[in-house]
Order: C-alpha cells, then sequence, then structure tokens
C-alpha cells in the first residue's frame, strides 16, 4: 500500500535533511532471516523477551500482561523466530537488562545488534541513543542537533517510536522539546516510560511523580 501524496512528500523531505536515507524504509523484512531465536527472562518490571540472530540481538520485547502474551507479541513481531534457551553471550545480555532493570547502573552500549532490517537513518538515531547514560536524557532536538540538522527532530521521534531493541537503545531517555515527555510505543506507553526513568534515577517533573508506580512487577501469570 502506498503512501497519501502529503505522506509521500513528508518521507520525501526527511529523505533530503538526512542525507537520502528514509526512517521509514527497512532493508529487509525478519522473515528473510531464517536463524531468529528468542527467549522470556523475569525482570524487576515483569517478563519480557530477547530475540537474537547469529549477528546479534535482534529484538527486545517489554512486558505484556502475562508471559504467553509476551510470547505471542514477540511471535506476532517475529513469526519465524524459534523459542530456544539462551547462549551464553545472550543470557549475559539477559543479565545485564536484568540488572538496570533493578536499578544498577549498567551500560549496554556495547551490545551487539541485528540491524539488517533497520534502516540506516534509524541505525544513526539508535547510535547517538545508544551513548545516553541511565539516569540521564536528550531531547528529540538534540539528538537531531547531534545528525547535523535540529529540523530532523520529527524524523528523530518517529525513528525511535520504531526502536525494537527497547531498554539496550534507550529511547526512553529521549523526551519532548522543553522537558516534556513524549510519546513511548512499548507496552504501557507514556506510564513505563515514567517507570523506566524512575528506576534509572532520572530526574523529571515534580518531586513525588512517580510515588505512586509500583516498583516491583507482580507475580507473572502462567498461560
Amino acid at each position: 500500500m502506498g503512501c497519501r501524496s502529503d505522506e509521500a512528500a513528508q518521507l520525501q523531505s526527511a529523505e533530503q535533511r538526512s542525507g537520502g536515507v528514509s526512517a521509514a524504509r527497512p532493508q529487509y523484512s525478519w522473515m528473510m532471516t531464517p536463524d531468529l531465536n528468542f527467549t522470556l527472562f523475569d525482570t524487576a518490571i515483569g517478563c519480557c523477551g530477547i530475540v537474537w540472530s547469529t549477528r546479534g540481538v535482534a529484538g527486545v520485547q517489554l512486558p505484556e500482561k502475562s508471559e504467553q502474551a509476551t510470547r505471542n507479541r514477540v511471535l506476532r513481531r517475529y513469526p519465524v523466530a524459534r523459542e530456544t534457551p539462551p547462549p551464553a553471550e545472550v543470557q549475559r545480555v539477559i543479565d545485564r537488562i536484568g540488572a538496570l532493570l533493578r536499578g544498577e547502573p549498567v551500560e549496554l552500549s556495547d551490545v551487539g545488534l541485528d540491524s539488517g532490517a533497520v534502516s540506516e537513518f534509524n541505525r544513526r538515531v539508535y547510535d547517538v541513543a545508544r551513548g545516553i547514560r541511565p539516569g540521564a536524557t536528550l531531547s528529540y532536538g538534540e539528538i537531531a542537533e547531534r545528525l547535523g540538522d535540529r529540523a530532523l527532530a520529527r524524523e528523530v521521534a518517529q525513528a525511535l517510536s520504531e526502536n525494537p531493541y527497547p531498554i539496550i537503545v534507550p529511547c526512553h531517555r529521549v523526551l519532548a522539546a522543553g522537558g516534556k515527555m513524549g510519546g513511548f510505543s512499548g507496552p504501557g506507553g507514556v506510564r513505563t516510560k515514567l517507570r523506566l526513568l524512575s528506576i534509572e534515577g532520572a530526574c523529571y517533573g515534580e518531586p513525588g511523580l512517580f510515588d505512586r508506580l509500583p516498583w516491583m512487577a507482580p507475580e507473572r501469570r502462567r498461560a
């Protein structure tokens, strides 16, 4: 299905400002990657999923309402992925994600990613976002500025909304102009974004803003 004419014009403008690479055109589908595997794992915020290939981590799934719901979401995103025990290198990534979600100042910027299905523009955005340390934030405009053109702020926001690697690519650390929360496409929306920032000790909003958010996930239900 093609873009409407106004959408096409916006994409063309984005391509021109980003060096001829559109944030909306992945290079290939995950259906063309037959060696995908995934596993589920418990964290302080609930049951997460991680997908990997021989090239690196291909995706991270934030918790859904139950373990089975998380599994179903992974399989909708990556229908050719097989559920298998993680190899040692993936288990180390899982352990580090778990530590970060317990509030430990863990860096994940060195985790190898399979970015074959990610556009070049999105990769550039994710590279900048991965440099944001736990507890810190940047705005969409600041990331765009680091890419060479602050006018790309909207395209940066779109790229982050398509982020297949939440937590590893910490899109929750990116805010809208003026320190506003902005959007979050993961399960739970902005509430999840607030919770992740709270766990990391980010300073945002009024005192007590996070006080009503549960720290630990409820015991997950078995399907």
